[in-house]
């Protein structure tokens, strides 16, 4: 390591707390037209937890999805990098289910703070939870790069 680069800071928060706070997130969702209900917490670069929910609008575009809720709220307090993500979803008053993944929208947008190797943990409907990388669930991202040459990721 040079003198210029900057160590990880050691989490503040575990895997395991992170998905505890997306889980409950969910409790603060506004979804009256859905009824699906999201929560979300990241792991700033910091170590500092950051946690968000869904909210849904009568136009419905309007919404905002409990992923970007959550890494806004990172952006917003300072941090440029986001380590981790966990996502808990499911109808209102069920356990969240491993199928849950995020949205394309999400994804690009998470894609701007994460590295292509940093997890995504979506829980399941016990205490578990599968895992993914950034890269896994969007192989081909769009980057500031694609603007100025015109080429993929």
């Amino acid at each position: 390591m040079t003198k210029t680069e900057k160590p990880e800071a050691s989490p503040c928060f575990s895997d395991k707390m992170l998905l505890a706070l997306a889980r409950d997130q969910r409790n603060t969702s506004w979804a009256p037209y859905s009824n699906f209900t999201v929560g979300a917490a990241c792991r700033g670069e910091s170590g500092t937890a950051y946690f968000g929910c869904n909210v849904e609008n009568a136009s419905y575009p309007v919404g905002v999805c409990a992923e970007r809720v959550c890494a806004a709220a990172a952006i917003a307090h300072g941090e440029k990098r986001i380590t981790a993500l966990a996502v808990a979803g499911a109808n209102r008053d069920k356990a969240p289910e491993g199928e849950l993944r995020p949205c394309g929208m999400c994804l690009q947008f998470l894609s701007e703070f994460m590295d292509r190797d940093r997890k995504i943990l979506i829980a399941d409907g016990s205490d578990g939870w599968v895992e993914f990388t950034l890269g896994e669930l969007l192989p081909q991202r769009f980057k500031l790069e694609n603007l100025e040459t015109g080429e993929k990721s």
